[in-house]
């Protein structure tokens, strides 16, 4: 993999501007903070946040795949207050689960997501070496 930062730019914080890979591509649906009985774990953004990515690893891990392979992330969120206000816990959440990869990424507004009570959604494509 190759972080791609062109000369005098300065590093994102959080995630990176581009990224070149080969490999088995693997692509991960849109991921909400329910638990396996489809039942959303928590009112709160940030252990809603936790599960999304506790639900991709648990997919990626279905391709023999780890957050080390993850390359592009897109989420939709309902409220960015709620994004904003639990930065911090978001940032502790990342680092304990994905570690210190940090894919390309995108966040959007939107009005609402489809499961009554989903607060974020994240897509997620990653790539393993062949």
């Amino acid at each position: 993999m190759q972080i791609l930062l062109p000369d005098g730019w300065p590093r994102p914080k959080g995630y990176s501007n581009g990224i070149a890979v080969t490999g088995r591509q693997i692509y991960v649906a849109g991921q909400i903070g329910w638990d396996e009985h489809g039942v959303i774990v928590s009112d709160d953004f940030a252990a809603q946040f936790e599960k999304v990515l506790e639900n991709t690893l648990a997919v990626l891990a279905e391709a023999d795949a780890g957050p080390e392979h993850i390359v592009r992330m897109t989420g939709y969120i309902t409220s960015r207050e709620e994004y904003i206000a639990a930065e911090s816990r978001i940032g502790g959440i990342w680092k304990a689960l994905i570690g210190r990869n940090y894919p390309t990424m995108a966040f959007v507004i939107v009005a609402g997501l489809i499961e009554p009570g989903a607060k974020i959604e994240i897509e997620t494509t990653a790539v393993v070496p062949l």
